[in-house]
């Protein structure tokens, strides 16, 4: 518990310098450094240590707890390497261990350069210790010694983060759905503005963004948008957006100039296929009709949307964006097993420990997590207590990392106070 407070109020810390860079308005330069800083893993030591070049310190708590996990891994990679060299091992025993050993290899090379590198502190130590009236020899030592700390540090904040929990579906793309809430055509409105702010958002990451979805409303907001978005760690950096968007600003429709509150929900859904879902034949019911809306005369004149319901949990997806029925079927099918996967991990994880904390927001689409504040350009995000004040590029896509990246740092040191308590 004490390293954990001890963590939380580092962070809080943290958090505070990213308010005040972001209020005194010093630019994005050094927002950036600052994240960088910290994502490196420089909370854990004093809050002025922002340089990359010195390897934050570990407490010795921490340090313990983790040597007894490396001591736990060194002993059972020893156990499965003399194990497979067992001629008595049946083929199903050997791949088992095999693909256990494998997995264990990353960590365990880690570990034999951490084990080197402190005999040769202990060694620089002794010679310190030995040549003690030479101080030519001492200074040289200690300049040695000081490079050595400081390997061994960086080998130990690298293997803290290798035996942190890690969430599988982290490396999968996304399904991105937006939906209008309270507030009438304001709220489809803001709902296009939000859902193109993911779009411009993933461009500048080098992210595939389809659009799977568009219903639009009179005034040619969204009433609601999906769409699929395919890159290197997509749900990992965006699972946390999901929930309830909040904006304040004078609607177009709005004739005295009063100011509205209006809400979106946003889902963000790790992509399945049906390796991971298992649907049956029997539990899907597959409808064609003609779309509606724009498209053209084809596109309302054959029945060419789907809707299929998976009847087991009455999960309905609804597609009509393409011309084609075929392709209409394969992004129904899509993001029915985005919903149904998320559904089992939602389940799976509600029985187990949490390991995001509250301050971070379970990722609830009910939550409110962001207010976009128009009339006095800002936006906070109510978990972690950040307010920037550039709202226009936020909504360009631009410094949403600012709140990603103080998500999952806020995820980061959950994790670890966990791990310090088990």
């Amino acid at each position: 518990m004490k390293i954990g407070r001890f963590l939380l109020n580092n962070l809080v810390r943290h958090l505070e310098d990213f308010e005040y860079i972001s209020r005194s308005g010093r630019g994005l330069q050094n927002q950036s450094r600052l994240l960088q800083s910290v994502s490196k893993g420089t909370i854990f030591s004093n809050r002025r240590m922002y340089s990359t070049e010195l390897q934050p310190q570990l407490s010795s708590d921490l340090i313990k707890i983790m040597e007894k996990r490396l001591s736990a891994i060194e002993h059972r990679g020893a156990y499965l390497s003399s194990f497979i060299n067992k001629p008595e091992a049946s083929p199903a025993e050997y791949v088992k261990a095999n693909k256990e050993l494998q997995q264990l290899r990353g960590p365990m090379d880690l570990i034999n350069e951490l084990r080197t590198k402190q005999k040769e502190i202990e060694g620089l130590k002794s010679l310190i210790t030995e040549c003690s009236e030479d101080r030519e020899m001492i200074k040289v030592a200690n300049e040695e010694l000081f490079q050595a700390m400081e390997e061994e540090r960086r080998l130990q904040n690298q293997l803290l983060k290798s035996l942190l929990p890690k969430d599988d579906a982290d490396e999968r793309d996304c399904i991105l759905e937006v939906r209008a809430g309270t507030g009438g055509e304001e709220a489809s409105l803001f709902a296009m503005d939000v859902f193109k702010m993911y779009e411009r958002y993933s461009f500048k990451k080098g992210w595939k963004f389809e659009v799977v979805e568009i219903t639009e409303s009179d005034l040619k907001g969204y009433k609601e948008a999906s769409a699929a978005i395919s890159g290197a760690g997509v749900y990992g950096k965006l699972k946390f957006e999901s929930g309830i968007h909040r904006v304040q600003r004078v609607p177009v429709t709005e004739k005295s100039g009063r100011i509205h509150t209006s809400a979106v929900s946003v889902a963000i859904l790790p992509q399945a296929d049906e390796v991971d879902v298992k649907l049956r034949h029997e539990d899907l019911r597959i409808d064609t009709y003609r779309s509606g809306g724009s498209g053209g005369q084809h596109a309302n004149t054959t029945n060419s949307a789907v809707r299929i319901t998976h009847i087991p949990s009455g999960v309905t997806v609804s597609i009509q964006d393409e011309r084609s029925q075929h392709m209409n079927k394969a992004k129904a099918l899509k993001v029915l097993c985005a919903r149904l996967y998320e559904m089992e991990r939602s389940r799976i994880q509600s029985n187990q420990s949490k390991l995001r904390s509250e301050q971070i927001g379970s990722g609830d689409r009910s939550e409110r997590i962001r207010t976009y504040n128009f009339p006095q350009g800002r936006v906070t995000d109510h978990r972690v207590g950040i307010t920037h004040h550039s709202l226009s590029d936020v909504m360009q896509g631009e410094n949403l990392d600012i709140f990603i990246d103080a998500l999952l740092l806020r995820q980061e040191m959950d994790a670890i106070a966990s791990f310090s308590s088990t």
